[in-house]
């Protein structure tokens, strides 16, 4: 009789998943699981067949199997604790983005003052995945009429930024963008890049949660740059 043992991996938790009381269970189960196949093991010993004695081979295969499992399961409560630490630093990191601007996936139009001049501008962004001879701007009203359509030129591969001269459009509350990149008459991809601005920071389980003032909320990986 072969006595074979197995546990899988937990998962990583999150926040409090370390508990006192959860590790009180885990070491007590795994002391009753070493007990029992110690109890099974003698019991074969004991009620094996004379003529065809237990090898000293299978006898050693078996108890570096219960030693695996243990290795596996203490391995388990080290990731554990790395993970809940991890995710305690991230969110100490995240309270200092906190008003910080960034740029995320979208097409709504931010206006901003300029400068030097002090007359509003319409401002994104996009990233191309390959090179565009030529780039349409178009900006689009709240209805999804057009407003104005700009060529901005040529381009190459990566990440660009753009301005547009709002005028009479106000705050610009509403106003999205669209792009159609083309090379030739084949039309490039294209991912559309706003701008906006961290409002809080949120842990859920092992992520961190950004909530932007436009976007909402939306998982730390989203952030395509600081500001």
């Amino acid at each position: 009789m072969t006595i074979m043992a197995s546990a899988p991996i937990s998962s990583f938790s999150g926040l409090g998943a370390n508990t006192s009381a959860q590790a009180t269970t885990a070491t007590q189960n795994e002391a009753d699981s070493s007990d029992r196949f110690l109890k099974l093991l003698v019991a074969q010993m004991q009620n094996q067949d004379p003529l065809n004695p237990l090898d000293n081979a299978q006898v050693t295969s078996q108890m570096a199997q219960i030693n695996t499992v243990t290795g596996i399961d203490k391995l388990n409560k080290t990731v554990q604790g790395l993970n809940t630490q991890f995710v305690q630093m991230q969110a100490l990191q995240g309270a200092s983005l906190v008003g910080r601007d960034v740029t995320v996936a979208g097409d709504r139009l931010a206006i901003d003052a300029d400068g030097d001049t002090g007359k509003a501008i319409g401002e994104g962004a996009f990233e191309l995945g390959q090179p565009a001879d030529r780039v349409k701007l178009e900006i689009l009203g709240p209805a999804g009429h057009v407003l104005d359509s700009v060529d901005l030129g040529a381009f190459s591969t990566g990440r660009h930024s753009f301005e547009w001269p709002a005028g009479a459009h106000g705050d610009g509350e509403g106003l999205r963008f669209r792009l159609t990149p083309m090379q030739g008459a084949a039309a490039v991809p294209v991912q559309t890049l706003m701008l906006d601005r961290v409002q809080a920071v949120s842990t859920a389980g092992d992520s961190l949660t950004l909530e932007l003032a436009r976007t909402g909320n939306v998982p730390y990986s989203a952030i395509k740059t600081f500001h």
